[in-house]
């Protein structure tokens, strides 16, 4: 009953929540790991933690990736979730899961391939021993993106409001200070990372070019390459006018949700009316 409750609890959850769950869950995993069996923290991160060395990452790839599921304290997980809480809520009331998580792993890959070249690059820190851990890239492009994409629209900061580019304009300049005074030099230049690919990706959306494509088309093979063949309940379809009903009204339905978008992109976000706003975030969450 417990195990069936996780997973209904788990599927009501949005893409950006499960993130947040599944990074908690590993943060929790490793630290019990720590105290229970006497593992050092090391020989846990060690194997999934992005090396500055190349040669060193050249033997475990998949560090582009899995360093973003690690985090080295309780106040660095916090404030990442937290940040990717309120973040993705706005993303996922304009776009889709799968649009979110392009934006997300990329920015973590990019974040991650930033953080690798300046260690070999620039000279002040190639005799330093580090690594990288921590989903603030994938966080930071999420942010960035929706300040890039909804550069006017106002949100609620305690006791005011602040336009959203804003809000990037001050996430980009603190990470920037924070490396000309020596504060976690990795990990604010793959903050900047993030932070750029958050940028260049909603811009060239604005303009109709979705960079994330071949990334989204590249995670639907690993779906389908790890996807059993489950029972499967079969519909007929009716045919309106020689094209399938299902195919007509999810056209239809891509239609309005580019009409919107347009809206938002020319007018912003709270020119939409109630029920456009709606049906943005019913299409978020599906």
């Amino acid at each position: 009953m417990g195990n069936q409750n996780i997973r209904y609890y788990y599927s009501r959850l949005n893409i950006a929540e499960r993130l947040i769950a599944i990074n908690i869950a590993v943060f929790i995993l490793s630290g019990l790991l720590k105290i229970l069996f006497g593992f050092s923290g090391d020989s846990i991160i060690g194997w999934f933690e992005l090396p500055k060395d190349f040669f060193h990452f050249l033997g475990q790839p998949w560090s582009i990736f899995t360093y973003s599921f690690f985090h080295s304290g309780l106040g660095h997980i916090f404030w990442n979730m937290l940040m990717l809480y309120f973040a993705g809520r706005i993303f996922l009331n304009l776009f889709d899961n799968r649009r979110f998580l392009n934006v997300y792993f990329l920015g973590v890959i990019l974040g991650g391939m930033i953080f690798l070249l300046s260690y070999n690059i620039f000279p002040a820190l190639l005799g330093i021993n580090t690594s990288l851990i921590g989903a603030s890239a994938g966080v930071t492009a999420v942010l960035i993106f929706i300040c890039s994409y909804l550069p006017n629209q106002e949100v609620r900061v305690i006791f005011f409001n602040v336009k959203l580019w804003h809000i990037g304009v001050f996430v980009v300049l603190l990470d920037l200070i924070q490396i000309s005074i020596g504060g976690n030099v990795g990990g604010r230049l793959a903050h900047l990372g993030g932070a750029a690919l958050g940028y260049f990706y909603a811009r060239q959306l604005i303009n109709g070019n979705d960079i994330g494509s071949g990334f989204a088309k590249l995670l639907d093979l690993f779906k389908r390459s790890e996807r059993k063949a489950p029972l499967k309940t079969v519909y007929r379809k009716e045919q309106r006018g020689g094209v399938a009903t299902d195919s007509y009204d999810k056209e239809s339905r891509q239609r309005k949700i580019d009409a919107i978008l347009d809206k938002i992109s020319k007018s912003g976000y709270e020119s939409l009316s109630k029920a456009e706003k709606d049906f943005l975030f019913k299409a978020g969450k599906e």
